[in-house]
């Protein structure tokens, strides 16, 4: 996470740095061109009738080279002006980008909540109709029918590093004690995952073979506030 705090602080000092010399840049090409209209309008009231031609002359060919290094100043300070502006929509659509990022990665984690299409799945029954591992099969066969987000009972967030252990009383999810029944809500395609469910000789099959019911409802919007318990790491460090 620290990494992509500081990409974020990087983006946004670059954007403070970058929007005033835009402003600058604009400034100056502005003063430039009224440098040249005031010039132009100057030697224009200017009498030069007491002026011999070789002076005259000098005196255009000096005009003529300041208006040049002037234009050349306002292309350049017109260039930086448009770097400026680039970099900075680009600055813009990076921070963007990483921000989507993280949240995404942040909802695959079980640090953020979510929502989305699904369904819910309830499983109950006697007490070895649904066991640690008939639950962990669920969630097994839900992940493989796309199911991105998944909870049970509405407090245990299932993630990558989720543990299910046989309790006295119930289920222990991810340390959480769960009792039945028990209900998996789950985000992604509810036709795909319904079917996952009710397929011949899958779990549906498996938990009535046991002497247990399972009931699978279709969803427009599942919301998973449930949020996963993640330890501090005592090894992993981010890498430099």
């Amino acid at each position: 996470m620290q990494p992509l705090s500081a990409g974020r602080s990087s983006m946004r000092e670059r954007r403070r740095v970058g929007r005033p010399l835009q402003l600058l840049a604009g400034v100056l090409v502005a003063v430039l061109a009224f440098a040249i209209v005031a010039q132009w309008r100057q030697d224009e009231r200017e009498d030069f009738s007491g002026v011999r031609g070789a002076e005259l002359g000098e005196l255009l060919k000096s005009l003529d080279a300041s208006n040049q290094r002037l234009a050349r100043q306002i292309e350049e300070l017109s260039a930086t002006r448009d770097e400026l502006r680039d970099s900075s929509a680009s600055s813009e659509q990076a921070e963007e980008a990483a921000r989507k990022r993280a949240a995404e990665l942040a909802i695959l984690a079980g640090t953020s909540a979510a929502a989305g299409p699904g369904i819910a799945v309830e499983l109950s029954g006697p007490e070895d109709a649904v066991t640690a591992a008939i639950l962990l099969d669920s969630v097994e066969e839900l992940r493989d029918a796309g199911a991105e987000v998944i909870a049970i009972n509405g407090a245990a967030r299932v993630v990558a590093q989720t543990y299910f252990l046989d309790d006295r009383d119930g289920v222990r999810v991810g340390g959480r004690l769960l009792e039945p029944p028990y209900v998996i809500e789950a985000i992604g395609d509810p036709h795909t995952m319904a079917e996952a469910v009710r397929f011949r000789g899958g779990l549906a099959d498996r938990v009535e073979d046991r002497g247990g019911t399972v009931t699978v409802e279709q969803r427009d919007r599942v919301a998973i506030t449930a949020l996963a318990d993640v330890p501090e790491p005592q090894y992993a460090r981010p890498a430099s």
